[in-house]
Formats: structure tokens, C-alpha cells, sequence
């Protein structure tokens, strides 16, 4: 989903957003992708929790599956497009969260197994992003103040 919205519009992220009072994490999660790329989708369990200590979110993420091939645009997306792995803009993501699972997701899950992952350090450093061809931490702390992703 390339964002239509603020923070960080043109830039790509994946189905995400805050919970609904009543709802469940996992209704939450479907319900977004919904909105975003109306994309009717699977859970199948759970990927990663990640925590961002400075702005108070916990990101939860769920491995799923499109339960239709059918998805477009939704009100805060200006773009839906579904990545060969080779063809991620990994330089165009919007969050570092996007990226760590992303990465956590196709590079690693192929070596680990499909645990469930939590942030790439012991610390509150959330301005690391993974490289995606050798799998190195890169301390981005302007990444916020980027250009636009278009």
C-alpha cells in the first residue's frame, strides 16, 4: 500500500493501523487491510510485535493470506501492488517496522523457521532499518525527515 496519508504519504507500507474499541487484534488487522487495499484476507498466525517506546505503539503482525485476488485502493492509499520479493522498493518504505518485518519475513523466515519476531535490538533504538542484501542494522535517525516517496 503506497500511503495517500500523512505521516510519510507516497511511501510504501503494508495494511496497518489502530484497533477498534471491542475489536480483537486479529479482526483489527483484517479489517485494516480491508480499508486500506480492500483486500479480504486470512489470518493464519502470528509474525511479529514490535515496540516503538517514543510514540507509545506496540505493532502486531500477522502472517496471512488474500482470501480473494481481488484488492485496490482504499481512502488513505494512493497505490495497491502486490512485491515479487526482488521488486520491494526497500528504499521507498515508510516505517522502520515495515522493513523489519518485511525483512524478518522473507530473508529470515526462510532460515528460522517462521518464529515470531520482536525489534532487531536489545534497546529503544527504532531508527534501524535492516539492509536487505546482507542483513546488517543501518542506523537511519533522519529517516522522519526523508524526501516524499513519490
Amino acid at each position: 500500500v503506497r500511503r495517500s496519508i500523512q505521516p510519510r504519504a507516497g511511501f510504501w507500507t503494508i495494511p496497518a493501523g489502530y484497533m477498534e474499541l471491542g475489536e480483537t487484534a486479529e479482526h483489527g488487522a483484517a479489517r485494516e487491510a480491508q480499508e486500506e487495499a480492500n483486500a479480504k484476507v486470512s489470518i493464519q498466525s502470528l509474525l511479529a510485535v514490535y515496540t516503538v517506546p517514543r510514540i507509545s505503539i506496540v505493532n502486531i503482525f500477522y502472517r496471512s493470506s488474500l482470501s480473494s485476488p481481488d484488492f485496490s485502493c482504499g481512502t488513505e492509499s494512493m497505490e495497491v501492488k502486490l512485491f515479487k520479493k526482488s521488486e520491494i522498493p526497500w528504499n521507498k518504505l515508510a516505517f522502520p517496522t515495515v522493513n523489519w518485518v518485511l525483512y524478518n519475513r522473507l530473508v529470515s523466515d526462510e532460515q528460522t523457521g517462521g518464529i515470531v519476531y520482536n525489534n532487531p535490538m536489545a534497546s529503544n533504538d527504532t531508527d534501524v532499518w535492516y539492509n536487505p542484501s546482507d542483513g546488517t542494522l543501518v542506523s537511519q535517525p533522519n529517516w522522519r525527515l526523508g524526501e516524499k516517496g513519490e
